[in-house]
């Protein structure tokens, strides 16, 4: 009997798809050329500057060749995980990360469905500008306003004392339970007008006959939204979600340090401030490079789970 050949199905069907992916790529050259500049910037200031997690190996001192320290191994991970200061910051960056997630996407997505629904062009142009001013001022200006707000003698306390909701002012950034909740409002305040426009844009992409269908089976303005508009913006959620807990240990560093004293540290410092504080200022800085190496795990991690979550509920998958 003659010996049939074998058939390699494995190789033959990865080189077809090896093939067809250089045709798409063909037809997509000028993309590609586009993309260069973009993909060189991430490699020069994103990939490049990986070589720098060596310092959270060594006992890096200033003046010296980075190949020319004192490396420790994982002392700088031991050190930080027994300083108790850092599941305090952790704590504190959590919460933020959280209240400022959930506050964003929720008002965000609220001001662009109330918006859609104006039928009044000029003033919903007004007021989406108004919402999103705010977003242009540098956080040294917001800052600012936020204290003389805030302040014994600020409007806070004078409105809150003219109806007698409280019997005395209110140092508000000098206690630290409020200050979650004074950087939520804050940061909502100054980025609410600019998050919305991603769902505005979602919003222009749903087909009109889909609210006109509605509208004739008797559907009410809210049905619409709820079983409609919502929807359409569905697949831009569950990105800007993704995108989001990708950065869950980012919960900023400007409005902290400049609302931020010594009477609401307990409650104010996060991980930025931390590796500021117990690391660069202290000249530790493989403590600090630890620690934002840790920041990059932790984000690596969320950002998969999140992604792999979105892609069994049948969501579109980030790339």
């Amino acid at each position: 009997m003659e010996k049939q050949p074998v058939q390699l199905t494995g190789s033959t069907s990865d080189d077809s798809r090896l093939v067809a992916f250089f045709k798409a790529l063909s037809k997509q050259k000028m993309l590609m050329l586009m993309s260069l500049p973009f993909l060189a910037w991430v490699i020069v200031f994103k990939y490049v500057p990986l070589w720098g997690w060596t310092i959270a190996f060594q006992k890096y001192r200033l003046g010296r060749d980075i190949f020319d320290q004192a490396w420790v191994g994982w002392t700088n991970f031991t050190a930080l995980f027994q300083e108790q200061q850092f599941y305090l910051v952790l704590r504190n960056t959590l919460v933020m990360s959280s209240i400022n997630l959930v506050l964003g996407f929720v008002t965000a997505i609220g001001l662009a469905l109330l918006l859609n629904e104006l039928r009044r062009i000029a003033f919903k142009r007004t007021v989406q500008t108004i919402s999103y001013l705010p977003h242009f001022i540098s956080w040294v200006v917001a800052a600012n306003i936020v204290q003389t707000a805030l302040a014994p003698e600020g409007i806070i306390n004078v409105l809150l004392l003219q109806f007698h909701m409280i019997d005395k002012p209110i140092l508000w950034l000098g206690v630290g339970e409020y200050f979650w909740g004074i950087l939520g409002v804050t940061e909502v305040w100054k980025n609410v007008g600019f998050n919305t426009i991603i769902y505005l844009a979602a919003i222009t992409t749903i087909d009109p006959t889909q609210y006109e269908a509605a509208r004739i089976d008797g559907a009410s303005r809210l049905q619409q939204m709820w079983h409609i508009t919502l929807p359409g913006m569905k697949p831009v959620i569950v990105i800007l979600l993704i995108m989001n807990l990708g950065h869950i240990l980012e919960s900023g560093f400007e409005p902290q340090y400049l609302l931020g004293n010594g009477m609401n540290v307990e409650y104010s410092e996060n991980l930025d401030i931390f590796v500021l504080k117990y690391g660069i200022q202290m000249n530790n800085y493989g403590l600090a490079t630890a620690a934002g190496m840790f920041k990059t795990v932790v984000s690596f991690i969320f950002l998969i789970v999140a992604n792999n979550l979105a892609k069994r509920l049948g969501e579109s998958r980030l790339y």
